[in-house]
């Protein structure tokens, strides 16, 4: 029986190691905190596209961070100023090559910076661990335009139903499932691979977190990014929404869609809530999966040889 050993050779995990260093050194540079936040929340992940894990304690059910993204706003709006952290995060039913239910997320928020500047640390950071690498910057519509053939935002639903079941063995008629299918399928493996491309400007209903702004064209958009490098999405970013009222409509309209879909429906983050109404600073802040920059940098194309245990070796 050898289900006991690691499925990381020595020389990946010795990289593993070097390369948060490296990170570390990055952001003491800039005068970033590393802080830690709890893995176990009093709140599940309203996202109806994220499933969270559940952990009993002390009589009461609690939640395993999918993100630590709520506790480290927190430390924002208590005024710790810029912070980072490698976090251990949890997201349920999601394995294969490039997941693992348990994995590592570098996040970090910068308060003062908004999308466009946090884009160009992202871009920074990558550097420093891949000397020379190029980028390029699309816009939803554009890449969508160029990659796929058709404007995401006007496309009537009718015709993009026509288009998606005509090219996709795939049945639903939700618009942000469409797109989102045509975006992993199509648009994704045709960003060029040897360059770090950043998408931006998401459609409104897709902002999630991120603050809603107008394009050039008068169409709302969010201040959100997502970078992608060698076919693997690697970032994704926002310029944070602080209207805890707007934020609290969001969540609830999550739950609404959970219930629709027949999803389990947990508590709100009452802590986050009150967070935001005492005060979230105008700020930036991105999630990296450091797994998959580990792929990337070791030329691995399954998350196992990156890790040391994957839950089957749990």
């Amino acid at each position: 029986m050898t289900t006991w050993l690691p499925t990381a050779p020595l020389e990946h995990l010795q990289a593993r190691a070097a390369t948060m260093a490296s990170v570390r050194a990055f952001f003491a540079a800039r005068d970033v905190l590393e802080v830690e936040t709890p893995l176990l929340s009093s709140a599940m992940n309203s996202d109806p596209n994220i499933a969270s894990v559940t952990a009993q304690q002390m009589g009461r059910t609690y939640y395993l961070n999918t993100s630590p993204e709520f506790p480290m706003k927190r430390l924002l709006a208590a005024g710790y100023g810029a912070i980072y952290q490698f976090a251990k995060v949890f997201r349920a039913g999601e394995a294969g090559r490039r997941h693992n239910p348990e994995f590592t997320m570098l996040e970090w928020y910068r308060p003062g910076y908004d999308d466009v500047a946090m884009r160009a640390e992202v871009h920074a950071l990558l550097v420093t661990l891949i000397p020379g690498l190029p980028r390029l910057d699309f816009t939803y519509e554009a890449a969508f335009k160029r990659f796929a053939g058709f404007d995401p935002h006007r496309i009537p639903l009718v015709d993009l139903q026509a288009q998606t079941h005509s090219r996709f063995e795939w049945s639903s008629a939700v618009r942000n499932e469409m797109l989102d299918c045509w975006l992993a399928q199509v648009v994704e493996p045709a960003l060029p691979q040897d360059h770090l491309t950043f998408i931006t400007d998401w459609p409104a209903d897709m902002a999630a977190l991120a603050q809603v702004t107008e394009n050039a064209d008068g169409w709302p958009v969010a201040r959100r990014f997502e970078a992608f490098y060698r076919g693997m999405e690697m970032a994704n970013g926002y310029y944070e929404l602080r209207d805890a009222d707007a934020q609290r409509a969001r969540f609830e309209a999550d739950l609404v869609r959970r219930t629709e879909q027949n999803l389990p429906v947990g508590p709100l983050d009452e802590h986050l809530d009150a967070a935001l109404k005492a005060g979230l600073p105008e700020c930036a802040g991105v999630a990296m999966g450091f797994d998959r920059l580990m792929m990337v940098l070791l030329g691995e194309n399954d998350i196992s040889r990156v890790i040391s245990f994957p839950m089957n070796r749990a």
